[in-house]
């Protein structure tokens, strides 16, 4: 079967989105104090920054949680004023949050589509197709690699990494052409994390764009076609693969000057 929504991608010279000195404040608390970054499609951009470094409140500014206080920001194009999530999702961007928001005692069926199950019959008289949602499921799945023998078995008898596997699947057949992966490896074993991330490259080279956020830069650096980095809310740089390696990528994401500083204090010390 098919996609539920094939995504419709913009001419390859425009962003699907594009910030550009993003601003974002609570009250006198100043959360975004100009981001800028530039996401296409077919290309995975890693977002990196150390906690506090504003990660959080971009998601959700992209995803329609948050309005921003200043700043343009752009969706094919054109400006984009979200009044909440489901803005962003009919936008085509689907954020996969470090929860999953997935039901461990519920089957995998129900959780791939979690209230968008097709139905049979006419008004008053629908009923829920789970066959072929299992039909659906089973071939999702299987697209990726995960051989899923019964489709109504619990997803909690998963692995992490084939739980993740399948909400960003769950993301791609309902019609997302940008994927915001929170955190996607943070808890996972190497073997998980390789599924995973063979998973994000096998999305974009279906033409989607990914916003993978990460503290992990050699995870990054795996997948990563370009790099920006966060630091108190602010972006210190955007890299395309070929302009940086991944020992400077972490001497940026770590603060450069402040951990050469706590690294001459703690020499002093001993």
């Amino acid at each position: 079967m098919h996609r539920a929504h094939e995504p419709t991608l913009p001419a390859r010279g425009t962003p699907i989105i594009e910030i550009t000195d993003l601003r974002k404040e609570f009250g006198q608390v100043i959360a975004l104090a100009g981001v800028s970054l530039t996401v296409r499609a077919g290309e995975v951009l890693c977002l990196l920054g150390d906690n506090g470094a504003g990660k959080s409140t971009l998601i959700k500014t992209l995803s329609g949680v948050h309005a921003p206080t200043t700043g343009a920001f752009m969706v094919d194009g054109e400006p984009a004023r979200f009044r909440g999530p489901r803005d962003a999702q009919n936008a085509g961007i689907a954020t996969v949050f470090q929860d999953l928001a997935m039901i461990p005692l519920m089957s995998i069926t129900r959780n791939f589509f979690m209230g968008r199950e097709p139905t049979k019959g006419m008004f008053p008289f629908r009923w829920v197709d789970y066959t072929a949602c299992s039909t659906v499921t089973h071939d999702q799945m299987k697209k990726i690699g995960i051989d899923v023998r019964d489709p109504d078995q619990a997803v909690g008898t998963l692995s992490g990494g084939e739980r993740q596997c399948v909400a960003i699947a769950r993301a791609v057949y309902f019609g997302a052409r940008v994927l915001i992966l929170d955190e996607p490896t943070s808890a996972l074993g190497v073997a998980q994390t390789s599924m995973v991330l063979k998973y994000i490259s096998q999305v974009r080279a279906e033409g989607l764009a990914v916003i993978f956020i990460t503290h992990n830069v050699r995870h990054a650096y795996a997948v990563g076609d370009a790099f920006t980095v966060l630091n108190r809310g602010k972006t210190l740089g955007t890299f395309r693969k070929n302009e940086i390696d991944m020992e400077q990528l972490q001497t940026l994401m770590a603060g450069g000057r402040e951990m050469q500083s706590l690294s001459d204090e703690l020499g002093g010390m001993v």
